[in-house]
């Protein structure tokens, strides 16, 4: 069994998409990385790992429960860095992958509840993204690729439509989507010079972590389907960075 070929951390490791990106990436068959496993529920979390480490023998998977705030993720990728299972391994895949699921109508939704979605989703995207090129250059260096730096790593952000165009009762969570999208793209602008990879993915349809008819006919997507193009994405180098993918089942109306 090789020993993995580097460091992954997944945000919102749930139990559909954060399943199949988390088994792609683990598995040492695909993407072979030691795997940080972070959300917030504890035992959410332990069953997921012991799922993925069933499905993936010979795997490296590890959890750190921890919610979306700047001292929690702190705290969490200090965890990381101290970890015996990761000992050696460079950070190169980063994924934020935090759902919500806010739907209100707008003349009940409150200015404290407004801001407290856009802080848990958009704020920890901020939070999350600033540990993980903070590590990137910890173990890469900062050196550009026009002075030869290389490709450092790269990190994925989970979104829906939502942060192309909402709809009606989904004020909270259109415009916590599309202030993660534009953030992804400011990460992405300011850092694929020094060879970080920033990337936003458009999941638009249901996601499903099985093989049934809906999955095989392209009535929903499966996870690991979804896990493949994390890893193709996670996988580029600065010959070509793609910044967003939108992704749908077959059957889905767009």
């Amino acid at each position: 069994m090789p020993p993995p070929k580097g460091l992954a951390i997944l945000i919102g490791a749930g139990p559909a998409a954060g399943a199949g990106i988390a088994r792609t990436l683990a598995h040492p068959s695909h993407g072979n990385y030691a795997l940080a496993l972070l959300s917030r529920n504890a035992d959410n979390l332990t069953t997921l790992a012991k799922s993925l480490r069933s499905s993936a023998p010979g795997s490296t998977i590890e959890t750190f429960p921890t919610d979306t705030s700047p001292p929690k993720l702190s705290a969490a990728f200090s965890a990381i860095r101290s970890h015996p299972s990761f000992a050696g391994l460079k950070l190169r895949v980063a994924v934020y992958s935090i759902k919500n699921a806010s739907v209100k109508p707008f003349e009940e939704e409150t200015f404290e509840q407004y801001m407290e979605s856009m802080q848990v989703f958009a704020g920890g995207a901020m939070a999350f993204s600033q540990e993980v090129v903070k590590m990137l250059f910890e173990h890469h260096g900062r050196t550009p690729l026009a002075e030869g730096g290389g490709h450092k790593g790269t990190i994925i952000f989970t979104g829906t439509m939502g942060a192309l165009r909402t709809n009606a009762k989904f004020a909270s969570y259109g415009g916590s989507r599309a202030a993660v999208r534009s953030l992804a793209q400011a990460v992405a602008k300011e850092y694929s010079p020094l060879g970080i990879h920033g990337a936003h993915v458009i999941a638009n349809g249901a996601i499903k972590d099985e093989d049934t008819e809906a999955t095989q006919s392209g009535k929903s997507m499966s996870a690991d389907a979804v896990g493949k193009t994390y890893l193709f994405l996670a996988e580029q180098d600065p010959t070509l960075y793609t910044f967003e993918l939108d992704i749908r089942p077959a059957q889905e109306k767009f």
